[in-house]
């Protein structure tokens, strides 16, 4: 069966948005391919005319730095992220979860970009650039916006950008400086396609032993990539103890929206994993945060 029929490589984004509107929603925005194409060999989506290419687009293929800000185009793989020093410093936990998904062969061509455009609850790279405080910048026929990763989301695989009309361009993040850490940590089903049974992150800013801000991050946790917006209420300006940490995981599992899965697993264990593995997540977040040393974990090479 053929997916698609033509495969375009734009060298600019107008010439990429300009093919959008050529096929009039029957072309699809593509950087390593490694989720849509699957999901059309799978018949979760159908075939589509064409597939457009946007990694050989001039800058979108490298990490850059402007105003305190990491920006990453469109066609960055995981790989680069993985490998970039700047990312592994003010960055770490994009590091981490970029470095955990698929294998070698997927991170050495699948985007971060792709990760977000996909929208799914669960998104390894999205968990992580959320916590973050990650923006997307949208490029259509009104030009480039930047837009909150928070509010762009909609559901299962739906985001405020229509892909047959847009595109993602960049993504950004303020760069984490002095006093501030940031870490991820996934539990994973190993058997047969490894997928997340939840994940979790989280950017701390820690002063004299308290915490003075917090953005933490667990899918999947709802319909959408959670914020969890009352556990970080909760822990501002309280001590970074493994104390408050417990009590932390505990607001979590209040605010979240955990299903069993027969693919993943039930939502007990989930709730056991947010429980067990979220102070974990903290502690180490915060002690990047008073250390200022960053060793990603779990990343593979």
């Amino acid at each position: 069966m053929t997916y698609w029929k033509h495969y375009h490589i734009p060298t600019s984004i107008d010439e990429a948005l300009s093919l959008l509107a050529r096929y009039n929603g029957q072309a699809r925005v593509v950087g390593g391919g490694t989720d849509l194409i699957l999901e059309m060999q799978q018949g979760h989506r159908p075939p589509v005319e064409a597939l457009i290419d946007v990694t050989r687009i001039d800058r979108l293929n490298r990490i850059d730095e402007a105003g305190g800000y990491l920006v990453i185009g469109a066609g960055v793989t995981h790989t680069q992220i993985v490998n970039d020093e700047r990312m592994v410093r003010h960055g770490t936990c994009l590091v981490e979860s970029c470095g955990v998904i698929g294998g070698p062969q997927v991170r050495n061509v699948g985007t971060l970009a792709g990760n977000v455009a996909h929208a799914l609850p669960a998104g390894d790279g999205t968990i992580s650039l959320l916590a973050l405080g990650g923006e997307v910048q949208v490029a259509s026929a009104e030009g480039l916006s930047w837009q909150s990763m928070a509010e762009i989301f909609v559901g299962p695989g739906r985001s405020t950008i229509d892909p047959t009309r847009a595109m993602i361009a960049r993504l950004r993040f303020q760069s984490t400086g002095p006093g501030e850490g940031s870490a991820f940590r996934r539990v994973m089903r190993p058997q047969g396609v490894a997928l997340p049974i939840i994940g979790m992150a989280a950017r701390l800013k820690v002063k004299t032993g308290a915490i003075t801000s917090a953005r933490i991050t667990i899918g999947p946790a709802g319909p959408t990539p959670f914020v969890a917006r009352q556990t970080m209420t909760f822990l501002t300006g309280k001590p970074a103890t493994p104390d408050m940490f417990a009590a932390a995981a505990e607001v979590a599992l209040a605010e979240v929206h955990l299903r069993a899965s027969h693919h993943r697993a039930t939502a007990e264990y989930r709730a056991e994993m947010i429980r067990v593995q979220l102070p974990k997540t903290l502690a180490r977040a915060t002690e990047r945060a008073i250390t200022g040393q960053a060793v990603p974990e779990g990343v593979e090479i």
